[in-house]
């Protein structure tokens, strides 16, 4: 059996499938992460919500971290830094020039100065947010870091 729609009836329906669609399209969120370098927190806000408070480690002494507000640029799950021993950053989020938000196995440092200038994290924190930033997209993410 052959199924004819007329020209008015196949409109509405095309109407009907593309609004259709467009309910279904998850909405995209505002995501926010501040890191205050004089704290060693991040804390990451959802459409102005808060949602997660962590201990970071920024630059140490010579090696500052860049202050300003940035976007994610690149996103590496699994990175080796060709410039620092082949070191790994899981769960990279490069900000600016080389910078970036990732994983480290340095745990014990967490809360304080410790790398040459990226945002450090627990490795599951690192996870967590890299999973945030993809969902959302890098357009609708914001880094802030201030002090």
């Amino acid at each position: 059996m052959t199924f004819f729609l007329t020209r008015p009836a196949r409109r509405v329906a095309l109407a009907a499938c593309a609004l259709a669609g467009f309910c279904m399209t998850p909405a995209r969120a505002d995501l926010r992460v501040d890191i205050d370098k004089s704290s060693q927190r991040m804390s990451v806000r959802v459409d102005g919500a808060p949602r997660y408070n962590w201990p970071v480690s920024t630059g140490r002494r010579g090696y500052g971290t860049p202050s300003g507000i940035f976007h994610p640029q690149a996103m590496l799950r699994r990175h080796f830094s060709r410039k620092y021993y082949n070191s790994p950053m899981p769960y990279a989020i490069f900000f600016h020039r080389g910078f970036a938000i990732h994983g480290t196995t340095d745990l014990s440092r967490l809360g304080g100065p410790a790398s040459h200038g990226c945002v450090r994290l627990h490795p599951a924190h690192a996870a967590t947010l890299f999973a945030l930033v993809q969902r959302e997209g890098a357009r609708n993410t914001t880094i802030r870091i201030s002090n």
